[in-house]
């Protein structure tokens, strides 16, 4: 491995202004965990525009750290306040504020700054020296293991998604629908226009995230958390004492694996990382019953895991332009807008982008530990700002943003459907991760499906004949088809 161009990227990231998106990254990311409901997908979405006029890997370096510090800003809410501020840090609840409640909320936040830190950091590790032989593995794919690609991408995810396999099917098919809006890619014919001049080009990928990740989930939120907040004047001991941290070291080694991992795999991220990760120390531990009582594993375990996680899903982005989960499909338009699109080029022709991005979560990492403890009493008083003052604030922001795009009014009224819309999916049942992720992923597989459908002279069969497509579709039929199967036939054993 060469690593004149690993060193060359922390040239990148120590330039003065992009030290400075990373801390402000991290920061914000911190507020958005510690904020329930918003989410750093949504929060990426909104500020998307704001990237435009940003030199490329300071405006990825900026997203991206946003994603990984909303890992922990979500935990500091579960441990002191019992409200989970990101999904992947509900299982922290268990017995995060149990430790609180008994006067040990200081070393839970402790511990899980640590085990966020060496979750994190050994998964950036890994992803530099596997993420280059994934980029050049993908070198040679051509049409046909793009579209099987694309198409795992699209499914799986609709598949992992929590709650009905037919929802998550549903959502992945509207966003391939509303991804053929605009001009045909091959002849470019318009399609689904409905004779609207704005609708030409196509929906805009900035307006659907706004709209179903902004919008959705300011409307969605603030229905649910009308309700009083506790609140928490006293945190204990600030850091982990010795004996909290030799009984978590083995947890933050086994979240940390776990979370690489699965966050990896198309629809697993940080959520099912914290899950698999707290059931994996429940399970080797030698008294299980202590779980949910306050076990300081149960919150080092889970901690490790979502941040390994949130690092290790750059691997399918950054490497085979395939987002792994709806954040890191927010952040594959986000290096669409920048020119630069995401796959195994991209180390090649852009690798101060690429590197800059990998190595400035070592730099990431640090900064949340060193802000992570002395923020925490800061973080609490913006708990208690009403929903009702924060929520018209975002969407101001929010409908600025769409009309800077095109200067368009029509592209803001799109948003408030779209927003509409997500709101009805999630009161519904329905997760807008899917539909995103199908929307992204939409153009890539209709134009790589019908280039090689040329190449194969109309056979479907053309698939098979090529080892890594014909692998590709094994993996797909297994994985959508077998698993489920399986599955189906343990249940009913089960019971």
């Amino acid at each position: 491995m060469d690593f004149g161009p690993v060193l060359a990227g922390f040239s990148v990231v120590f330039e003065p202004q992009n030290l400075l998106y990373c801390l402000v990254g991290v920061t914000l990311g911190m507020l958005v965990g510690v904020l329930p409901g918003l989410g750093p997908a949504a929060t990426i979405a909104i500020l998307l525009p704001i990237t435009y006029n940003i030199e490329p890997a300071a405006a990825v370096i900026l997203l991206a750290g946003i994603f990984y510090g909303a890992q922990y800003g979500g935990t500091i809410t579960s441990v002191l306040l019992r409200l989970p501020g990101e999904a992947s840090t509900v299982v922290t609840v268990f017995d995060g504020h149990e430790l609180a409640r008994q006067g040990k909320a200081g070393s839970a936040l402790g511990i899980a700054a640590i085990g966020s830190f060496i979750g994190g950091t050994a998964s950036i590790i890994l992803l530099t020296f596997i993420a280059p032989l994934v980029a050049d593995f993908a070198l040679e794919f051509g049409p046909a293991e793009y579209t099987m690609l694309a198409l795992i991408g699209v499914l799986l995810v609709a598949t992992l998604v929590n709650g009905s396999l037919v929802k998550g099917i549903a959502a992945a098919a509207a966003g391939l629908l509303l991804a053929t809006v605009g001009s045909d890619p091959i002849v470019a014919t318009p399609r689904f226009v409905f004779g609207s001049d704005q609708l030409a080009d196509g929906i805009d990928f900035v307006i659907v995230a706004m709209g179903l990740f902004g919008v959705a989930e300011i409307l969605y939120n603030l229905e649910h958390r009308l309700r009083q907040q506790p609140s928490v004047s006293s945190f204990g001991r600030a850091l982990p004492s010795r004996i909290d941290w030799l009984a978590s070291r083995l947890a933050i080694l086994r979240g940390s694996i776990v979370g690489f991992v699965l966050g990896v795999l198309p629809g697993g991220g940080a959520t099912m990382s914290s899950f698999v990760a707290y059931a994996v120390e429940k399970r080797a531990a030698k008294e299980p019953s202590r779980f949910g009582k306050g076990a300081i594993e149960g919150v080092a375990g889970p901690e490790s895991a979502n941040n390994a996680a949130a690092t290790s899903s750059f691997i399918p982005l950054l490497t085979l332009g395939i987002p792994a989960n709806a954040t890191m499909a927010v952040l594959f338009g986000a290096l669409l807008l920048q020119g630069i699109p995401p796959g195994p080029q991209l180390i090649v022709e852009h690798p101060d982008v690429f590197w800059g991005v990998v190595n400035s979560m070592y730099v990431g990492n640090i900064f949340l530990l060193l802000l992570s403890i002395p923020l925490i009493g800061v973080f609490v008083r913006l708990l208690k700002v009403r929903p009702g003052i924060l929520a018209p604030l975002t969407i101001l922001i929010t409908m600025i943003g769409v009309y800077s795009i095109r200067n368009s009014t029509f592209d803001m009224f799109v948003v408030i459907v779209l927003g509409l819309v997500g709101y009805g999916m999630k009161k519904l049942g329905f997760e807008p991760g899917p539909l995103v992720l199908a929307f992204v992923l939409g153009k890539l597989l209709e134009s790589s499906f019908r280039r090689s459908m040329r190449l194969f002279d109309g056979s479907i069969l053309g698939f098979l004949q090529r080892p890594v497509s014909a692998t590709l579709a094994g993996l797909f039929v297994l994985a959508v088809v077998v698993v489920p199967i399986l599955r189906r036939v343990r249940r009913k054993q089960t019971v």
